[in-house]
């Protein structure tokens, strides 16, 4: 990793000067363009990775470049420069203006002076002042808690990950603002091997802050907890297969609300009609008492965005409310074709891609059910604790979800704890069939990183424990 020179470079945060960033906007509008933007970005990243007790990487990347848009109707020009000279910076924008062109030529463009976007976050240890050795050691302590909680713990994969990031977004709207965005995030994998058995726990934890993340949290909870998983899969029995009552832990149940739902109030989707929740707005879509936000505004969360890569604050979202569709989430473009305005939600992984509608932080409120009320009420059914990864149909709403850690429940009891286990379901027809929804909300400390159109930007999820009266599990019992 770099040093003290790096850190003074970046600590810099020199963009062009406004006048240079008009005449990039003026090169994107020439050829007729209805709206021009300029997206700029600086930002410096820190991996350290750790397999079998040895650093097998310490890096430090650092990127800079801009990423440049020209629009009219529906017809999108985009184009990016691998740098911010302004030379680069206009002949990036005369290329996005001679996609979306119709001929006629435009008007010089006045920008504001730069403002700076109102924190959602504080970051008090910003990674760039944090050591490489330091950091290292950091990831040795998650490491060793990994190892040391079991001795069937047999490897450990450690990944420790941060950045500064430093964005401009101008337009021919005569917006100029610029925000820091900090994220540091931990990721433990661990091992278990016993009587020719193998199995694998996993757990994150990530944030929009600095290194006091892990004031909330230490590496060797996140460690110790991934050991947990992988220990309690060693003893777990095969899953059983077919239709049951399902029970949603608080927190990491929310991916299934992420993918399953949360997709189809993307305003790409909408405006297109390939979402199922299409022309809806108003209608009872899920049970009475369930209510589904999407809110960038929550301090530290890791989906957190003061504003989004189009320079719209972040904002709070009601997607659904006491079970009634109430609205979407929408980028600029998407929404200006369907005549409305910007949720905050255009985002974009880096200056080399335009903005699409992203979800931020996404998640269900708490209801008014003790968690233990919940699972007495069940006689027999599957509880999962943590869900994984799985695939979804954004049109028919279709989902299939691993379930990484997953018990039985039984006479109203957790119980033996059990592998294999897959949820396969409808996301609207899941809306409809919750039953009771808990009073420990829960925003997973891990949050994730989601992918569309291949671009990926960090979100996170979350919910308190609910009751699913049916949902079909694909098991492994025979």
């Amino acid at each position: 990793m770099g040093g003290s020179d790096t850190r003074r470079a970046i600590r810099q945060r020199v963009f062009p000067h406004r006048e240079d960033i008009q005449k990039a906007l003026h090169a994107a509008l020439s050829r007729g363009a209805e709206f021009a933007e300029v997206y700029l970005e600086k930002r410096i990243a820190d991996t350290v990775r750790i397999e079998e007790h040895l650093v097998r990487e310490s890096s430090r990347g650092v990127l800079a470049g801009a990423g440049i848009r020209a629009i009219i109707g529906d017809k999108i020009g985009y184009a990016y420069a691998d740098g911010l000279d302004v030379k680069s910076m206009v002949e990036a924008a005369s290329v996005a203006g001679e996609i979306a062109a119709t001929g006629s030529g435009a008007a010089p463009v006045n920008i504001s002076e730069t403002t700076m976007a109102v924190p959602y976050s504080e970051t008090r240890i910003s990674p760039l002042d944090v050591d490489a050795k330091d950091k290292v050691e950091t990831a040795f302590r998650a490491d060793a808690s990994t190892h040391g909680h079991d001795p069937r713990i047999t490897q450990a994969m450690v990944t420790l990950l941060d950045e500064d990031k430093h964005i401009l977004i101008a337009n021919s709207e005569g917006t100029n603002v610029s925000d820091r965005q900090v994220l540091t995030t931990l990721r433990v994998v661990a091992i278990a091997e016993s009587n020719g058995r193998r199995q694998r726990g996993f757990r994150s934890l990530s944030g929009r802050s600095g290194y006091e993340l892990f004031e909330k949290e230490s590496p060797e909870q996140v460690g110790a907890d991934a050991s947990r998983q992988a220990i309690t899969l060693l003893d777990a029995r095969d899953a059983p297969a077919g239709s049951m009552v399902v029970v949603l832990g608080h927190g990491r149940g929310g991916v299934l609300l992420h993918e399953a739902i949360g997709h189809g109030f993307e305003g790409d989707f909408i405006r297109k009609k390939t979402s199922l929740f299409a022309g809806r707005i108003g209608e009872k879509i899920a049970a009475r008492g369930c209510t589904i936000i999407d809110d960038a505004t929550i301090p530290n969360a890791r989906g957190t965005i003061n504003i989004d890569d189009e320079g719209t604050p972040g904002q709070r979202t009601v997607l659904v409310e006491d079970g009634v569709l109430k609205g979407f989430i929408y980028d600029k473009l998407n929404a200006k074709l369907m005549n409305t305005l910007s949720t905050g939600n255009g985002r974009r992984q880096a200056y080399k891609f335009m903005p699409v509608p992203r979800q931020t932080n996404t998640f269900m409120p708490a209801g008014d059910a003790a968690p233990e009320e919940i699972m007495a009420s069940v006689g027999k059914g599957l509880y999962a604790k943590n869900i994984g990864g799985g695939q979804v149909d954004i049109a028919s709403g279709n989902f299939v979800f691993e379930v990484t850690e997953g018990y039985l429940i039984e006479s109203g009891k957790v119980g033996a704890p059990v592998r294999g286990a897959n949820l396969i379901g409808n996301g609207a027809e899941v809306l409809k069939k919750i039953e009771m929804i808990g009073s420990d909300f829960v925003l997973e400390a891990g949050g994730g990183t989601c992918g569309k159109m291949g671009q990926a930007v960090p979100v996170m999820d979350g919910l308190p424990t609910i009751k699913i009266s049916e949902i079909t599990v694909g098991g492994t019992e025979s």
